[in-house]
């Protein structure tokens, strides 16, 4: 069963519930797959998931990868309670593109698994998932889909009756979690302001008993979120701005420094390389507290956004869509007492797209993209040693990147047939600068030395030639990806629909994958990135003939999907293909074991890669009042040549669930089996499969139009049971949540 593709797509049913919306959805449970996400986008011919209303209620959780974990295709790689991303199709960050309400997210989460994301589902309205083709006007970034957050922060509407808002205080019993959420928009005329803010404090979470303890060590997770927001409104759109401050605390699971030692011997000859975990001479270890204290991140990010849509700005154009945003994002990185890294990425971002009018039948979107950004913190976990450098440069290392995108997507129905096409192109360049000021700490006694090599003007020499040497270094890197689909829908009639996606997606290599030298302890690597050392020779890139710094990542994608909606009996069901040339991996090439905790030395490297799978789901209305779901998914992924599987790729997956809505009584309860990993890579060990029980129940107190309280209850693995996710670089140090039971109070008014 486990090798056979599965139909579907896995609803998982979470303990938190959202606030309710300005305009409160209808209460059907239903994920809404649909075929269109506004009124100023093409129509897709792949599906975009939108998770809303009262399936987002019962969905949300701390994070987005646990909140998403379960739509058709969708899993997520754990790393404890605060970062757990989302995984699309065997794929996830740098390969899928999170953006709010249709702007880059900017913040490190790509960058490593133990990077949470900037965000709290507990404030959102909806979640749309765009898979495959549906992506490419977001760029070779978007590859495996991309993640749109809706939210209400910048106001669209002035409220009826001049004021809504809802309030929400939760209590869960896995992880001793205490929530308080609030919003509020208040209007009069065109003018309206909305406030919302969520606080939660969770503990360590329970593990089953199996695990061999009760809690899972450094699980923790604290978080602040507050944004302030006003908006102009006319009858033709409306133009606002919003600031948004998010301050997130939490723990690594099975993060240790053991192996902060770890260092090349041989480098230079990759049948000779060798990872060395013994310290000796200037290679010792950074960190010297015990393994027993506490790793966490302290993230904060402040933004703030500008937003406007209009209706008929221009002649011959039905639709004008501008999103600006300036994010200044930093996150520490602490063990115990010392501070050993700090990553910081600012970024200023700019997006236009101007829908026109019907023209020779087609309609379209003509974007362009603008981002500046400086990134830091790669391969710094020495951040609190004092330099011993008789001369340098003052400062971190900082990655500079400029890009710049343009986009068109056109549509047009030629009588049951509706046809898409869409192209991006991207300029970027990416420059390290030099690090700062110029320093000189050369001892007295050694000036003589200097003065007799470069003379009276040895400082300035020393400075010029420190320059010149990093300016040669580290040239400008230029990639130019280039992205286009086309695609074609068949309305066949009855609410039948078949659909055929064509993509060639082209992808740039992100900032680890270029530069990363050194260790990765929330991975427990030694990983070398394509231009972390020239004189590296790659086995791989040498014997291909490929030069490293001209990798581009190039993606030749074909979906196909079936749909049925109306009526009691609906389903959706995806096929995807997907041929990957120069495909950038960490390639693991050796396993050091000798402090106890095994460290792995990897390089990136490009190759060919295919995935292939299915996905989706279907149901049956068997009263006005409920309905039954089936649902599952199912990816192979590989590398080309007959060289083996691709890492911490989902298993299969295959479940139902039952949702009834009785007025103001709701229920619902799924099953699910997750079935064995046991396709491995090199290093990877299987990963057994699991089954898990989920339940919800809510009652609503209705108080007037569009005013109400609900109390509900959710609980999730109710079984107990020990389950890992084999997508998670620390699955073994990281299981997933135990039993957990979540009691709450939901008011609108």
């Amino acid at each position: 069963m486990k090798r056979l593709p599965i139909l579907g797509a896995c609803l998982v049913l979470a303990p938190a519930l959202p606030l309710a919306a300005e305009r409160e959805p209808e209460p059907d449970s239903t994920v809404v797959v649909t075929a269109r996400r506004d009124d100023a986008a093409p129509l897709t011919v792949t599906p975009v998931q939108t998770l809303s209303g009262q399936e987002l209620v019962r969905r949300r959780m701390g994070t987005l990868g646990e909140t998403l974990a379960g739509l058709p295709g969708v899993h997520l790689d754990n790393f404890g309670a605060g970062a757990a991303r989302p995984v699309i199709r065997g794929q996830t960050l740098p390969r899928i593109e999170v953006l709010s309400d249709g702007a880059n997210l900017f913040d490190v989460s790509s960058v490593s698994p133990d990077h949470g994301i900037a965000t709290d589902p507990l404030l959102l309205d909806a979640i749309e998932v765009m898979r495959g083709p549906a992506a490419v006007r977001y760029g070779g970034n978007a590859t495996g889909g991309a993640i749109n957050l809706i939210d209400s922060k910048v106001p669209k509407l002035v409220p009826e009756g001049g004021v809504t808002g809802a309030t929400e205080i939760r209590y869960g019993t896995g992880d001793n979690e205490k929530t308080v959420v609030g919003r509020v928009t208040a209007g009069s005329g065109n003018f309206a302001l909305h406030a919302e803010g969520a606080k939660r404090n969770s503990g360590e979470y329970e593990v089953p008993s199996a695990f061999g303890a009760d809690r899972l060590r450094d699980s923790f997770a604290d978080s602040e979120n507050y944004s302030v927001g006003g908006s102009w409104i006319t009858k033709k759109g409306y133009i606002g701005a919003a600031y948004t401050r998010v301050r997130n605390e939490y723990g690594l699971p099975g993060h240790s420094h053991a192996n902060g030692v770890c260092h090349l011997h041989g480098y230079f000859n990759p049948v000779r390389v060798d990872l060395h975990c013994v310290g000796h001479g200037s290679y010792q270890n950074p960190l010297d507290n015990p393994d027993s204290d506490t790793a966490w991140i302290d993230l904060r990010s402040d933004r703030v956004d500008v937003r406007a849509d209009y209706v008929d700005p221009l002649p011959g154009f039905s639709g004008l869509k501008f999103r600006a945003s300036h994010t200044d994002y930093q996150h520490d990185e602490i063990d115990g007492p010392i501070l050993y890294s700090r990553y910081t990425n600012k970024v200023k971002d700019g997006r236009l797209e101007l829908t026109h009018k019907p023209l020779l039948g087609f309609t379209g979107t003509l974007g362009l993209q603008y981002t500046d950004g400086t990134f830091g913190g790669l391969n710094l976990i020495d951040l609190h040693v004092p330099s011993t450098n008789f001369y340098g440069f003052e400062g971190q290392t900082r990655y500079v990147t400029e890009n710049t995108g343009l986009f068109l997507s056109e549509r047009r129905a030629f009588g049951a047939v509706d046809v898409e096409l869409a192209v991006r192109k991207d300029w970027r360049t990416v420059s390290v600068p030099i690090p700062g000021e110029f320093f000189i700490r050369v001892p007295e006694e050694y000036i003589p030395s200097y003065e007799q090599m470069d003379g009276p003007n040895w400082r300035q020499v020393l400075e010029a030639s420190m320059r010149e040497g990093h300016v040669s270094r580290n040239p400008d890197r230029k990639h130019r990806p280039l992205s286009a689909s086309i695609g074609a829908t068949l309305n066949i009639g009855g609410g039948y629909s078949a659909a055929l996606a064509l993509a060639r997606s082209e992808r740039a290599p992100n900032m680890r994958e270029l530069f990363a030298f050194g260790n990765n302890l929330a991975t427990n690597s030694y990983e070398l990135g394509l231009l972390a050392d020239w004189e590296f020779i790659d086995p791989i890139l040498d014997e291909a003939g490929i030069f490293r710094g001209d990798v581009l990542e190039k993606s030749d994608t074909l979906n196909l999907t079936f749909r049925k909606a109306g009526g009691p009996f609906e389903f959706e069901v995806g096929l995807f293909h997907q041929d990957v040339d120069d495909y950038v991996y960490a390639h693991a090439l050796e396993t050091e074991t000798r402090n106890g905790l095994a460290h792995h030395f990897l390089i990136y490297t490009a190759g060919k890669a295919r995935f292939k799978g299915i996905d989706g789901q279907a149901s049956y209305r068997l009263t006005p009042a409920s309905r039954v779901t089936v649902f599952g998914d199912y990816v192979h992924a590989e590398l080309g040549d007959e060289k083996g599987y691709l890492p911490r790729i989902p298993p299969a997956r295959l479940g139902a669930r039952y949702q009834g809505d009785w007025g103001p009584l709701s229920a619902g309860f799924e099953v699910y089996r997750q079935f064995t990993q046991d396709r491995l890579a090199p290093l990877e060990t299987r990963t057994d499969g699991y089954n898990m029980l989920n339940a919800t129940l809510a009652y609503r107190f209705p108080h007037g139009p569009g005013r109400w309280t609900e109390l509900y209850l959710s609980g999730t693995n109710l079984t107990d049971e020990l389950a890992y996710s084999h997508a998670s670089f620390v699955k073994a140090q990281s299981p997933l949540r135990g039993r957990n039971i979540v009691f709450g109070l939901r008011n609108q008014f």
